[in-house]
């Protein structure tokens, strides 16, 4: 169980079991098994998979006019920045 802020007020026992029985009598309730909960959990700690290649953050400064160009470009001009750095190492 995460952390909780102090002050935090949990039910008793007695208050969840009515908690759940007021759930298991709503028609629009869906409740959800033991297994269920673990395969959403885990589901939720995967996270983004990893990629193949990582890059590393970095402070670049360019000039104001390059920019430009690429960002007119829309979304994703950082990777196409990266992309005429290879293509210009490649040349190299």
């Amino acid at each position: 169980m995460p952390k909780l802020k102090p002050g935090t007020i949990l039910p008793t026992p007695e208050e969840d079991a009515a908690i759940d029985a007021a759930a298991a009598d709503d028609s629009a309730a869906y409740v959800m098994t033991d297994a269920e909960w673990d395969v959403a959990s885990r589901k939720a700690r995967i996270g983004r998979p990893k990629a193949e290649t990582t890059k590393e953050r970095i402070t670049i400064r360019l000039s104001s006019e390059v920019l430009a160009q690429f960002r007119a470009t829309g979304p994703g001009w950082q990777t196409r920045i990266n992309s005429a750095l290879e293509s210009w190492l490649a040349s190299r």
